[in-house]
């Protein structure tokens, strides 16, 4: 894997899937952004891989929060000049991308969905996402009152490709709690005009206005009988062996019950002084142990992205080489073939107790494949269980592919602890 894609990639040259560029007002274009990948999905057998999310593709940190603060910016645009916003990122590949957002604009609250049930959580809303793999989204926030006003929401996700369901969570939060302006934010937005006229009517019938901005928009081509010859495919070839076995080794990042370690349960703008300074602690663990010279792949787990996300950040800008992705729950089809995302691929057994699906991990790797660079994989408590360094888990699968890794716990946050400091204070 060299990182290099070709001009036309492979998806399209094979299958004649195309992701065509419409439009953008900051300069950006729909196949800079987004790779067509694929999956064997009878929903929907194409996959959009962002270049700068830092999902699937090891991405420079600064890379994914650049294009995070343009779109915070265009959403300021849209709303004005200090308003006052809470946000929403969709579970699970946006929960840092809209962290990125409600951090440049300085939101009230920032929530993300989670398809995680926290046990003593209570959830006041959940919808459905009809083409992901994992559909159910549920938001627990600490209280109701973190989303009991009339500012207006921000809802983020990767891509709209029919804005449905940002529809549906809109329906169900504004059932919940009314307010007259929305905005739905999307690294890339590839609506149909029907699409389009299908959110225009639910703003019409539920009484409020929807506002759409991207980095850019297009459309998805999706020729005849997709499905039907990706599923014809030879399967996958995950879980590749390496020529040598890589080490692991452990480390606690401590973390103070009070202080959120994202959104699940809701990221106040005044938690963000006690955050960073938690950030900047973690990042001094890490640069006590990683070999300097080593370039560093920080990967995080599922749903915690911002926090991976922010320790990489600061990592970067201290001048070591390194690059972020995490692991997702959606199944992709890998390929190693020169201009198609997904190299390189691994299954493993879902970490957290009670978890019956599997989980992935994509590339994994340096975009030139012959540096040697360490996974740091951070993951959080719920996570650190027997099964993450099982033979079946994903510590053993990148050791087995020959890759040192450092497993990073952040231990201590409590959601309980985190709600009781809240009481009395209106959030």
């Amino acid at each position: 894997m060299t990182g290099t894609v070709a001009s036309i990639p492979w998806a399209t040259a094979e299958f004649g899937l195309d992701l065509v560029h419409g439009s953008s007002v900051v300069g950006r274009t729909v196949p800079e952004l987004v790779i067509p990948g694929l999956r064997r999905n009878p929903r929907r057998a194409h996959l959009l891989v962002s270049t700068v999310l830092g999902k699937h593709v090891p991405t420079e940190p600064s890379v994914v929060i650049g294009a995070a603060e343009d779109l915070g910016d265009l959403v300021r645009d849209a709303l004005g000049v200090g308003v006052d916003v809470v946000v929403l990122g969709f579970a699970e590949t946006a929960t840092g991308l809209g962290h990125c957002v409600a951090a440049r604009l300085h939101a009230h609250c920032y929530l993300h969905s989670t398809r995680r049930d926290v046990p003593g959580a209570t959830t006041l809303a959940g919808f459905e996402e009809g083409h992901s793999h994992a559909t159910s989204h549920l938001m627990q926030p600490t209280s109701a009152e973190l989303f009991e006003n009339n500012l207006p929401l921000v809802l983020v996700d990767d891509e709209i490709s029919t804005g449905a369901t940002a529809i549906d969570a809109i329906r169900a939060l504004h059932g919940q709690c009314p307010r007259e302006r929305y905005v739905v934010a999307s690294l890339v937005d590839m609506r149909t005009d029907e699409h389009r006229a299908a959110s225009d009517s639910a703003a019409e019938e539920l009484g409020v206005r929807i506002d759409y901005v991207s980095l850019a928009s297009g459309s998805t081509v999706l020729p005849d009988g997709l499905t039907e010859r990706v599923t014809a495919l030879d399967a996958p070839t995950l879980n590749v062996a390496g020529d040598r076995r890589g080490t692991v080794s452990h480390v606690d990042l401590p973390w103070q019950a009070t202080v959120p370690d994202g959104g699940r349960h809701g990221f106040l703008d005044s938690d963000s002084v006690d955050f960073e300074r938690a950030v900047e602690d973690a990042v001094a663990v890490v640069n006590s142990l990683a070999d300097p010279e080593r370039p560093l792949i920080v990967v995080g787990h599922e749903e915690l992205m911002y926090l991976p996300l922010r320790i990489a950040s600061s990592l970067e800008r201290g001048g070591r080489a390194v690059r972020y992705q995490t692991t997702t729950r959606s199944p992709a089809y890998v390929m190693d073939r020169e201009g198609y995302p997904l190299r390189r691929g691994f299954t493993f057994v879902a970490p957290e107790l009670g978890e019956n699906e599997p989980r992935f991990l994509y590339n994994a790797q340096w975009p030139d494949s012959a540096v040697d660079a360490v996974v740091l994989l951070i993951v959080d408590e719920p996570a650190d269980t027997d099964r993450l360094i099982a033979d079946d888990g994903v510590v053993e699968a990148l050791r087995n592919a020959g890759t040192d890794v450092v497993v990073a716990t952040v231990r201590g946050a409590n959601p309980s602890a985190l709600r009781d400091s809240r009481e009395g204070e209106g959030a």
